[in-house]
Formats: structure tokens, sequence, C-alpha cells
């Protein structure tokens, strides 16, 4: 078949591009580098008004005129590229609003992607309006809403994530569910508001390469080493500020037992890189499963923070604390599990081979491109 790949995040679509080739497809992943991450793609879409004086002038023509300098530029190198991006068998889109432009202006392009390909279907990851929408109305005991919430963002720094849930993103929202045959989402936090929707045709796993991933048992000697990775741009909606806390209350109580790494907004190719002496690494705070960065830590070997919820135990029919460690959006309860595995480093072992199973046996991209499909075959 030939497959078209629209957006990425991480290496969401490039892992499953690898493993769709590898059974004979022809596969093209195109999107923006997801940022400061620098990930792949075949044909990237550029932000041409990058410098600074562009970029003020993006802004100030936004605000005056609502128009988007951008979504033009994006649009011409969406065009030029029509050969290759049209006649695919399936058109697969990684979010409803997969360009980094304004909303009103997604539509044309994603109008076009659709109609010049035969199926189209829609990955929920990210942020998309079903699942802000279930988060605003607080029906998860905690969301990446919960920051917003108890007060420590105010509505114009979280207003990104709150548009999500505007009238002009439902329209977006609607307009792609009606185009595609199915809708697929990539965890639990995604999966959960889907539910009982008529075109949710379920969840397969975010797809991880375990080829480039090895894995070392950890040597429990010495000091333990924690890794706390922070995206500044998602400072809050990640709970950076609580691993913070909980780091400072580690580091005061066992200064002879702990180094804490700490970076800030690195490249994937070095970010993935940089906590291999860690032990411990910290992910994200406000989530019921895992997403890309933590699955990648757990091949790995590392014993992860991160999303590990009671729906996350049953639905894998795991148990708590020995693949990954749920991290509470409660500083106290954090640092209760780092003193754990300070002072049970055996633990460390045995969570850590127990990671790498479980994202062999879950998140392998050949089987869960396998998955896909299977899902495309019969929508």
């Amino acid at each position: 078949m030939k497959i078209l790949l629209v957006g990425e995040y991480n290496r969401t679509h490039w892992n499953l591009k690898k493993a769709l080739q590898t059974m004979g497809h022809q596969v093209t992943v195109i999107g923006f580098r997801d940022g400061f991450k620098k990930v792949d793609v075949d044909i990237e879409l550029k932000d041409t008004l990058n410098s600074k004086f562009l970029k003020k002038l993006r802004v100030i023509t936004y605000r005056i005129l609502k128009i988007d300098l951008l979504s033009f530029s994006i649009k011409r190198q969406i065009k030029k590229n029509k050969e290759v991006l049209s006649n695919c068998d399936i058109v697969q889109f990684l979010n409803e609003t997969p360009f980094y432009i304004d909303k009103k202006s997604q539509l044309k392009p994603l109008n076009w992607l659709t109609n010049w390909n035969k199926k189209s279907f829609l990955i929920s990851t990210g942020i998309d309006y079903i699942s802000v929408s279930y988060a605003y109305n607080k029906k998860f005991r905690y969301s990446i809403l919960t920051p917003y919430f108890e007060g420590k963002v105010n509505e114009k720094d979280f207003e990104i994530i709150l548009d999500y849930k505007s009238k002009t993103q439902k329209r977006i929202s609607d307009f792609m569910i009606d185009k595609c045959y199915g809708i697929i989402s990539k965890d639990l936090d995604y999966h959960i508001p889907l539910l009982g929707h008529p075109k949710y045709l379920g969840m397969i796993p975010h797809s991880i390469d375990l080829n480039l991933l090895e894995y070392k048992t950890p040597i429990a000697e010495g000091k333990i080493v924690i890794f706390h990775g922070i995206n500044t741009t998602n400072y809050y909606k990640k709970g950076n500020d609580l691993f913070e806390a909980a780091l400072n209350k580690i580091s005061n109580k066992f200064e002879d037992k702990v180094e804490i790494l700490t970076c800030k907004d690195l490249p994937y190719e070095t970010y993935i890189k940089s906590f291999d002496k860690a032990h411990i690494l910290l992910d994200q705070v406000y989530a019921y499963d895992q997403g890309f960065n933590a699955l990648e830590a757990m091949a790995k070997g590392k014993v992860v923070f991160t999303g590990a919820e009671k729906e996350w135990l049953d639905y894998y029919k795991i148990e708590e604390d020995t693949i990954a460690i749920n991290a509470l959006p409660n500083v106290d309860k954090i640092v209760e599990k780092l003193e754990w595995l300070i002072l049970n480093p055996d633990k460390i072992i045995s969570i850590s081979k127990n990671a790498r199973a479980f994202v062999e046996k879950h998140h392998n991209h050949i089987n869960c491109a396998k998955q896909y499909l299977e899902f495309w075959t019969k929508a």
C-alpha cells in the first residue's frame, strides 16, 4: 500500500513508517520537526517566519487582521508536494490540527489531504477537542488541566490548551471525524474519553523501535542517579514543579546516596542519550498511561515515574510498582516512592527488567504496525 502519515510528535509516525516499510509498504511522513526536539520526517514543513522581525510581523498581523501569515507558506509547501501526497491508499493524521498555524487555516490543507487520498484515519494523541473537553469537565481524577484548576497558572498561560475546547476547534474536530473512517487512540489518556464514540476503533499503543534502544541492567551500587528532563513550555502541564519539590527533599535527606541530573529543552538525539547513566527517570505527573519518552526510557531499563494509574494496571493486568511508578500529583507521595527505591536498590533491578519486557511485549513497532494495518483494512 501507499501510505501517508501526517504530523509528527517524538517518533510516533517515524517508527510506524519503518515498521510498515519492512512489510513492503511505501510510506511518507510529512510534518514539522516538533520544535526543539528535531524529530525525523520525510517532508519537513518549515516555519519560514522564524526570524525575530518576521515572528513579530506574524503576531501583529494576526492580532490586527486575524490572518496567520505562516498559513500561506504551509499551504504552498503542501501544494508543492501534491504529487507525493496524493493517491495514497491510507492517509493518517497524528492530530486533528497537525499544522503549526492558526486553527481556521487548518481546514483547507486538511481538506486537500483527505480529498487527494482514499481512506483517512485520525489518531487521538497530543491534545484535541475530545480529550481536553473531557479533562475540562473534570471527568478524570486529575489531568493536564489540574494545575489550571489549582490556580498554579492563569488562563493566559494555559490559553493554548484551553483553546482546544473552542468552537473553532470543535468545528475542526467534527470535520475530521466526518472525513475519517475511524479514530485510533495512543494511550489510556485518549482511550478513556473516546469510549462509546461511534467512530472509535480502539487503542494501539505507542510504537517503539527497540532496535535503537539498548537495554543495560542497572548496577545498583554507589549513588542512585535520578534524571529529570524538563520541557519548559510544558513545565506545569507535566508536573515538573512537583518533581523539583520532591527532588529538593530527597537531595537534603539522601545527599550521600543520590546524584540528581536535570536538563532542559534538549533535542531528541541529545535527550535520548542524556539519561544513560540514570537509574530513575522522572517523566510526567498528570497522566494515566505512559507517553513516548517514558516508554523509550523504560526500554533502556530505567525506573520511570510517569502515568501508571489503576486503569493502566487493570488494562494490562499487572501489579503496581512492578513496571513503572505512578507519579501522583502529590510531592510527599513522590518522595515516598523515591525513598523506597533508594533504600531498596534491588527493586530498581527487578523493575528495570520488567519495564523492558513490557515495552517489548506491548509496544514493539512491528506488532503495532500490524494492528494499524488490521484497523485500516477492516474500517
